[in-house]
């Protein structure tokens, strides 16, 4: 009987592995995400001596403002019309809203000295201390910035100037992640040229960002690290210097991405979690994860990667379009120093004007990496269209360690092309009713899987 028994529990286990992963839906995400809520208490920042007057350095009466409405149990800060210079970052607590009114506009010093001591933070998917980001908070819960004000980070004055200094610095942070160097001893700041974020909320939750217009982004506009409950709403974008991502979610669930107007000289959301070692053992994925009715200008609309060792999975695009020119629409990108995997995403009614490739996914990014293939699979696009694709329609690489699986591309148009569809190390991939230079792609999934290891045109 007890070897009956066994044999039914094994049996049991191996029946619970085997299924899949039981994702939420987007109604179940968004029943989830709710907006922080304030008590009714108001402070101005002129009553802490603020100074609109564009020259006066303001970040210590913003910081006794922020520091008093927290002590009282929160409430919204209130940042009236005009033109507030403050030479350092602003540090969040919980509780606080930081409301700007219309015609009012946050600008950032541009000394980097002012952005010391250095905090705990990341850059480009890995843990370590660095200058402040301009607006940053730790741990902390219900927070939001609000408001028809505009925040600029005047990157473009010195850290700008920084990208072409950089390398060694991006170097030595990637070799500490491999080196499994204590984040305690990843220290930058002085003497480095890792540029800051605008905006960095680390370990927070109960957020709300809502109306603003960002500028002139350092690095990353808003870098959402180890979030959770997000709603990004109603943003308008003008960031052209380097990596000016717009939102960049990382090792974060439950977010809502919304009505938002970018204009980004690189990413528009780069869906992120963590780099290669670090990333893979931290096992936090980037998930649940909405992007709808948003309106795309810049590199890409929406990528997920390169750094995502940690999985980025249940991501659902709805509802968009391109405000201007894009590189890329849809980007799944990584490689085998990675691992991990991308899964699980949903594009629906997405609506593109003139791109490099309207639908791209490789496993092999700037040909790096061997041994930690990532595993991408579970995608799902319908009701895409665009009017012109000067190199690829739909470019689908995997690795020849790993191939892509399980596509499904249903409804997508493209009425100008360079190339039509690029098939490589794929297994399982359907197409319907696609079509590419006024001609409908027939299909061979048969012929697919007999070439999936050698480059596959149609």
């Amino acid at each position: 009987m007890r070897l009956i028994l066994f044999t039914l529990l094994l049996a049991f286990l191996a029946s619970c592995q085997s299924k899949p992963l039981q994702l939420d839906s987007k109604e179940a995400i968004l029943a989830r995400i709710i907006q922080p809520e304030f008590p009714d208490t108001t402070f101005v920042v002129t009553d802490f001596g603020a100074l609109g007057d564009s020259v006066s350095n303001n970040k210590e009466a913003f910081e006794k403002a922020i520091q008093t409405c927290h002590e009282v149990g929160g409430g919204t800060v209130f940042v009236p019309a005009g033109y507030w210079f403050i030479d350092g970052p602003i540090h969040f607590e919980s509780n606080i809203n930081l409301h700007l009114a219309t015609g009012a506009t946050l600008r950032f010093g541009a000394t980097p000295s002012s952005y010391l001591p250095v905090v705990k933070t990341s850059w480009e998917g890995t843990l370590l201390y660095n200058y402040s980001p301009l607006i940053y908070a730790f741990g902390k819960e219900n927070i939001a910035i609000t408001g028809k004000g505009t925040i600029d980070g005047e990157g473009s004055k010195t850290f700008a100037g920084w990208h072409g200094q950089q390398k060694a610095d991006q170097l030595l942070s990637r070799d500490m992640n491999h080196d499994n160097t204590p984040v305690e001893d990843r220290v930058f700041g002085e003497g480095h040229f890792l540029r800051p974020q605008l905006i960095q909320l680390y370990e927070c939750k109960n957020i709300l960002i809502e109306g603003v217009k960002i500028e002139d982004s350092p690095f990353w506009c808003i870098h959402l690290l180890m979030c959770e409950n997000v709603t990004v709403r109603g943003l308008s974008y003008d960031a052209q210097n380097k990596n000016n991502d717009g939102i960049d979610p990382e090792y974060s669930r439950d977010i809502l991405i919304e009505n938002i107007t970018f204009n980004n000289n690189d990413d528009n959301v780069a869906v992120k979690a963590g780099r290669d070692n670090e990333g893979r053992a931290m096992q936090r994925p980037s998930e649940n994860i909405i992007i709808r009715n948003c309106h795309f200008k810049g590199l890409h609309a929406v990528v997920m990667g390169s750094e995502m060792s940690s999985g980025v999975r249940n991501v659902f695009v709805d509802d968009c379009d391109a405000a201007g020119y894009l590189k890329r629409g849809i980007y799944l990108k990584s490689n085998p120093d990675r691992g991990g995997e991308i899964s699980n995403v949903f594009v629906n009614n997405l609506h593109l004007g003139e791109v490099l490739d309207c639908f791209m996914v490789t496993s092999n990014y700037h040909n790096e990496g061997s041994e930690f293939p990532t595993n991408i699979h579970s995608v799902y696009l319908n009701n895409v269209s665009c009017e012109k694709a000067t190199n690829y329609g739909i470019y689908i690489k995997g690795h020849e360690l790993k191939a892509v699986h399980g596509f499904v591309i249903k409804d997508f148009k493209v009425d100008s092309a360079g190339r039509g569809v690029h098939v490589e190390h794929a297994e399982n991939i359907k197409l319907e009713n696609v079509t590419v230079n006024g001609q409908e792609i027939v299909w061979d999934p048969v012929k697919l899987s007999e070439n999936a290891s050698s480059d596959y045109d149609y």
